[in-house]
């Protein structure tokens, strides 16, 4: 393939590719929390807050992807104290999160001189070819903390993800695990806004997870798995969009979707029931 022979000759796409590897380990294995512990509408919260966080960056000349870091993990930490604490429920905090947060953006970015209706496509739609240097360094070192994090805490972790009392009873600390854990999916999410964007960013996080989840309920062997369909699916989608001259983040979408229909089918097949005449046969 065209796309294959021209890693070596273009650095933009050597960087792309590296962020799709990075990214699709760090979500296939935040993913798994996130799917697990049911934080799915948490994490669409989380992304789409953090575009306040751009909003503001762009408007004082600031790094967009630092903002976004910002207010990003700002509002995770404060959904999950809100949550915690009862002050408000988590599915109402989310929402009012969510909504001001690209309401903020959407404001200071209208306020911006010069604004232009392009600046918001890289990163509500994703811009993979523009990735940098410094974006795949920030990935690498995002990735080496998760997969260390899941060496040593997978268990914890685990226990916080499927039952929060029970983990309580065994003495593990659940609530700072908590705030770890959704500072870690806010960190993910910024961090890979340049991939996918802020619109198509929470299939990157679920799909592979959701795929793994049909063949398996391991919670060990999804975190495992669901990072391995994760690069399968970006660098099949990347190449894709290299080689017909589409989009990738939306490449990768239905490349992650069409392998999660495939994998759905082969799991009904399995589960076929046999007929009556076929049992005593």
């Amino acid at each position: 393939m065209e796309f294959f022979s021209d890693l070596i000759r273009y650095g933009y796409l050597y960087n792309a590719l590296a962020a799709c590897i990075l990214s699709g380990i760090t979500c296939g294995v935040i993913g798994t929390y996130v799917v697990c512990r049911r934080m799915v509408f948490l994490a669409g919260g989380i992304t789409h807050a953090s575009f306040g966080g751009l909003g503001i960056a762009f408007y004082l000349g600031a790094n967009p992807i630092a903002g976004a870091m910002l207010f990003a993990v700002l509002s995770a930490l404060g959904i999950e104290w809100a949550g915690s604490r009862g002050r408000i429920r988590e599915d109402s905090a989310i929402g009012i999160i969510w909504s001001v947060g690209m309401a903020v953006g959407a404001l200071f970015m209208s306020l911006r001189p010069g604004y232009t209706s392009g600046d918001l496509s890289a990163f509500l739609f994703g811009s993979i070819v523009t990735v940098t240097h410094g974006d795949v360094a920030a990935l690498a070192a995002l990735t080496a903390v998760v997969l260390a994090g899941a060496a040593l805490w997978l268990r914890p972790v685990m226990y916080v993800a499927f039952d929060r009392d029970f983990a309580r009873s065994r003495g593990i600390p659940t609530r700072v695990i908590s705030y770890v854990m959704a500072a870690l999916v806010a960190v993910t999410i910024v961090l890979s806004i340049r991939i996918m964007g802020i619109v198509l960013l929470i299939s990157l996080i679920t799909i592979p997870v959701v795929i793994v989840n049909a063949f398996s309920r391991s919670y060990r062997t999804i975190a495992r798995c669901a990072p391995l369909v994760a690069v399968a699916g970006n660098v099949a989608g990347l190449a894709a969009s290299y080689e017909l001259d589409v989009p990738p983040g939306a490449a990768i979408i239905f490349t992650l979707t069409f392998a999660l229909i495939v994998a759905k089918l082969l799991t009904l097949c399995r589960k076929k029931p046999r007929l009556p005449h076929e049992k005593h046969s």
